[in-house]
Order: structure tokens, then sequence, then C-alpha cells
């Protein structure tokens, strides 16, 4: 494994005086998430890998720097507000709740953003995927299947879906839509497009808008970091006029479950299209379904799927596995 870097990362200069308890891990590349719990203890995850510091970051400390860290980053946190969700320059998120939401003390989560972009071949030494999944997802991609990654949180979603854009060719172009920028892809040609949450009177940006908007620049490909909600029509429109070979993700407990849980975004689009409908559409835009999921405290890849179509008699999806372990 490479040496990791010890020199803060853009932006954490502006946190790292109310941090100290944890700017270790704060200027290790190869953490990716902090979590400081109620009792003050501190776990991290390194590699994928959740573990237990031997740190404590004590209650009073804490209360004074959360304060300090969200005037920093124009907000407030109090009783009567006792959520907090800020956004460094470099994309790295922190949240923070307090009594009596936090039941205990404060919970304080910080995702860093990675600027270590993983390879494929770093995925297969780390048993993430197999040469047999890669190579099925690879001719996939190349071939301009739509491909949809599911798992839960931590699971590696964003992580496989930037592997996965090493397999566009540099010829397309594409287009990237996030809430919060995570893509790490290295395509010559592309354009990267952010959600806005209404703040400071100035109205939201949701991805469904910017998704509408990006008809009109000509993608070659759709890649969405994260399916949620009523984007999900628009997704779903987009593939079906002429974006194939597009990415995306979803929070689902399985690849089959995924296609429930796309079903239930699309509902939430005021269009009163029938369920059998949606079931219909989807199985005619996704033709690629991945779950990825943490096991033992490593993620990987535990399941990959061909929608090979949908029977509304039974209100039931044909999947073929593919990429066999």
């Amino acid at each position: 494994m490479a040496t990791p870097q010890t020199k803060p990362e853009s932006g954490w200069e502006l946190l790292l005086p109310f941090l100290e308890p944890i700017a270790a891990y704060l200027r290790d590349e190869w953490v990716s998430e902090i979590m400081v719990n109620p009792d003050s203890t501190v776990y991290i995850e390194r590699d994928g890998v959740m573990a237990l510091t031997p740190v404590q970051f004590p209650a009073a400390l804490l209360a004074a720097s959360i304060d300090r860290i969200a005037r920093r980053l124009g907000g407030d946190i109090s009783e009567r507000e006792p959520m907090f969700e800020g956004r460094l320059p470099d994309g790295s998120r922190v949240a923070i709740l307090i009594p009596p939401c936090s039941v205990g003390g404060i919970t304080m989560t910080i995702r860093k953003f990675q600027h270590h972009r993983f390879s494929a071949a770093e995925l297969l030494r780390l048993g993430s995927i197999t040469e047999k999944q890669l190579d099925f997802l690879a001719a996939a991609v190349g071939g301009r299947k739509n491909v949809l990654i599911s798992g839960g949180t931590g699971s590696g979603k964003t992580v496989l879906l930037n592997v996965l854009t090493e397999f566009i060719p540099d010829s397309e172009r594409i287009i990237l839509l996030e809430d919060v920028s995570e893509i790490h892809a290295s395509n010559p040609h592309q354009v990267r497009l952010e959600a806005r949450r209404g703040q400071d009177g100035m109205p939201d940006i949701p991805i469904s808008r910017l998704l509408r908007a990006t008809l009109r620049h000509r993608p070659d490909r759709l890649i969405v970091g994260e399916v949620r909600g009523a984007e999900a029509y628009d997704l779903l429109q987009a593939l079906n006029t002429g974006h194939a070979g597009s990415l995306s993700t979803l929070q689902a407990d399985s690849a089959e479950q995924a296609t429930t849980r796309l079903t239930t975004c699309v509902m939430q689009h005021p269009t009163g299209l029938t369920h059998s409908y949606i079931r219909r559409w989807i199985a005619d835009s996704i033709q690629v379904l991945v779950h990825l999921e943490r096991r033992d405290g490593k993620r990987g890849v535990r399941e990959v799927l061909q929608l090979d179509g949908y029977d509304a008699a039974a209100d039931r999806y044909h999947f073929s596995a593919a990429g066999a372990r």
C-alpha cells in the first residue's frame, strides 16, 4: 500500500484548529470517514474497513469545537436547531447532531472527499471484485448497457462507479450529475453538474431539474451519482431517448430490491403512471444490476444480474446471473 499523505487536504485547514484529537485521521488520505460517538469514542473507516481508534474526543472540547465549526461554515447549531450539515470547499462533509436528538451527547460524522481514485487493479487486489465480474462489467459499459449500482451507505457504490468510467471511450462526452461532487472520472470530455440546496433566499436546484437541462447539452453518457427520489422519472426518460450506456447508483439491500426502490422513486413524480407500467419501463431501461455489500468489515460486489425482461401478469422481473464469482 502506498504511504499515506501527511499534508492536509484542501479545505481541512479551516477546521484542523478545532479538531486536534482527530487531526491525524483528517490528514490520512486512506481514511474515508471519521465518526465521533456520544461516549467520546472515535471510529474511522480506512480502506473500506471500520475500526475503533485509541482516540477519545472529550465532550467539553467537542461541544466547543462544533460551535466553531458551524460558524466557520456559515451555519449554527443549538437546541432549537440540533442538526447541522456543512461542506468544505473540497467536497468533504461534516454532519453533527446534538441532544435532544442525539441521546447521551454529541454525534459528529465526517465524510472526507476521496482524492485517491481506486483503479480496477486495486479493487481486484483488495478482493472487492472478481476478474469475471470486472470483465463482464467492462464489456457492459463498453457495449453501452445501462448499469444500476446498488448497496448500503459506505458499501463502495461510488468507488465502483468511478472504476467503471475507465471503460467509457475517451471520444465520448459524459455529463456527471451529483448532489455533492464525489465522482473522479478521468475522461477528457466531461461536464460536472451539481445540485444546490435552497438557502439564503436561493431556490433549490435538484438533480431532476439538472437532468432535464442536461439533455440540451448533448451527452453521450449520463452518470448520476445517486438516485434518491423523483429524478428517477427524468433518468428513465433520458435512458429511453438515446442516452444508452449510462451509470447510476441507488441505496438498496439487493440487486432485485433495487428495482423496487427505483419504482418507488419514479412514483414520487406526479405523473400518475401505474405500478405495472413503471416496472415495465424499468425493464426497458436498465440492462445490468450490480449490488455491493459490506461484510466482516470489507466491502465488495456480491451480485451482478442481467435484467432480461418483465412479466406483467406475474408482476415479476426475469433476471440471469452474470460474472459469477
